[in-house]
């Protein structure tokens, strides 16, 4: 245990030191963050930001893979590096050209689908993954393996998609997702699973030094997609599906406001929240500072954290 953390905290150093010279480089580029119009004048000022300090998550991979190779934990960092390859076209198109809109959303989406049944794929034959879903007290529900894939395949690109959602605010996706990576620690048994969730974890509390408000740089699709896939790659190897809805409670909550909001407008006109995703219209219509609203959601998934950890413990085991 003393020495995975020592690992962590090797983690943090790095990326506390090495965070700055990312930042300096995004700066000397000019790959900064352009600003939706329709965002309120605070956002606006945050143009000129640099983007894609996601990038210095990197490092975690190569910790993760120095200090625990082997074919899970090289599972753990492909994963993680196919779903940054696709936010930094994403990032890279948005700061080159200064255009928020990026790379299209079908590209995007193709993408990912390919990567994650890839993956899906290397787990079932090379890692002995079912196609069943675990129930309370050790019992298990049968799915046909078509039906199972089917929606893992929806699961882990909605999922990637709806943590990409939370990355709006300073310090929000980092707050959020410390306490997600810590729940796999938490019940995984396989080492390469615990290595990589604290790394991460080391990863993003030096990340956060830059991040929190006003932030630095921001980590952009590249961080935040990768943080994604590698959640709902993890939940999934973990065969805890079960508990995603209120695991990942704060990521589906942001992407069903973006999904209520279209609907709503395009039925009647009228906007159901000032903004979307939510924590914008947390920030618009109450006033809420962006440190109070990266607070409450962290409290919230801390929650959502430990509610999972109590059923985990003694109702599925």
């Amino acid at each position: 245990m003393f020495g995975i953390m020592a690992i962590s905290g090797l983690s943090f150093l790095l990326v506390a030191i090495f965070t700055p010279l990312l930042i300096w480089t995004l700066h000397r580029l000019r790959l900064t963050q352009p600003i939706r119009s329709e965002l309120p004048a605070d956002h606006q000022a945050k143009r000129g930001t640099p983007l894609m300090a996601g990038l210095v998550l990197l490092i975690g991979i190569a910790i993760s893979l120095q200090f625990h190779p082997g074919p899970l934990m090289l599972l753990l960092c492909v994963t993680f590096l196919l779903f940054s390859s696709v936010g930094f076209l994403d990032d890279f198109k948005k700061a080159f050209w200064q255009n928020p809109s990026g790379i299209t959303g079908r590209s995007k989406l193709v993408s990912q689908f390919i990567f994650t049944g890839t993956i899906l794929y290397v787990l079932f034959h090379s890692f002995g993954l079912t196609s069943d879903i675990g129930l309370f007290q050790g019992d298990y529900l049968q799915l046909p393996l078509y039906l199972y894939v089917g929606i893992i395949l929806l699961f882990v690109v909605g999922s990637a998609n709806a943590i990409n959602f939370t990355d709006g605010l300073d310090g929000l996706l980092i707050n959020v997702a410390i306490p997600t990576y810590f729940f796999f620690f938490m019940i995984s048994d396989k080492p390469e699973v615990q290595t990589f969730s604290l790394v991460m974890i080391g990863c993003l509390l030096g990340l956060f030094l830059y991040n929190i408000y006003p932030a630095r740089a921001f980590m952009g699709d590249t961080g935040s997609l990768a943080i994604g896939g590698s959640l709902s790659i993890l939940a999934v190897i973990e065969k805890v599906e079960l508990l995603i809805p209120i695991l990942f409670f704060v990521y589906f909550a942001e992407q069903l406001s973006v999904i209520l909001q279209v609907w709503y407008y395009k039925r009647t006109k009228l906007r159901l929240f000032r903004m979307a995703p939510i924590h914008y219209h947390f920030s618009l219509k109450y006033g809420w500072s962006e440190n109070k609203i990266v607070m409450i959601f962290g409290f919230i998934s801390w929650v959502s954290v430990l509610i999972c950890w109590l059923i985990w413990k003694y109702l599925m085991h």
